[in-house]
């Protein structure tokens, strides 16, 4: 089993888009409040947009006989196919042709990814679908 690692992070323009979001209620503040309060606020919108670029952070692991995304984990014994998605199959299967039952580990700003099924009768869970930046050496790492 080869070892895989991968961290996937908010890309900066969304980080740039939402810190617009929160300047503008700064904006706000300042115009209808003192400037104590528009300072408080102004830092509180920076550690607000830390904390969403932290916590929207996902990491995919591979390492010995286990695949970890987040919190999440399975031995990879109870994996069955195995799949690298296009984009075209990624919006279906993540859309339309979703299965309610299955694990979701999705970045709406990756449009690629993998399914995992699941093979293991006393799982409910039908497959794994996790956004990935190179879904093709992820399905490597697991087939490796």
């Amino acid at each position: 089993m080869r070892a895989y690692r991968e961290v996937i992070s908010p890309p900066l323009w969304l980080l740039a888009f939402i810190y617009f979001l929160l300047f503008s209620i700064v904006i706000a503040i300042w115009a209808s409040l003192s400037p104590q309060i528009t300072r408080i606020s102004f830092a509180l919108s920076i550690v607000i947009l830390l904390l969403i670029a932290i916590t929207s952070r996902s990491k995919i692991t591979v390492e010995g006989s286990k695949l970890m995304v987040n919190h999440a984990q399975i031995d990879v014994k109870y994996l069955g196919k195995v799949t690298a998605l296009s984009r075209q199959e990624m919006a279906l299967i993540r859309t339309r042709d979703a299965d309610p039952a299955a694990f979701l580990a999705l970045k709406f700003w990756l449009s690629r990814g993998v399914k995992i099924e699941i093979d293991d009768d006393r799982d409910k869970v039908p497959y794994w679908l996790i956004s990935s930046k190179n879904p093709e050496k992820l399905v490597q790492a697991l087939k490796g």
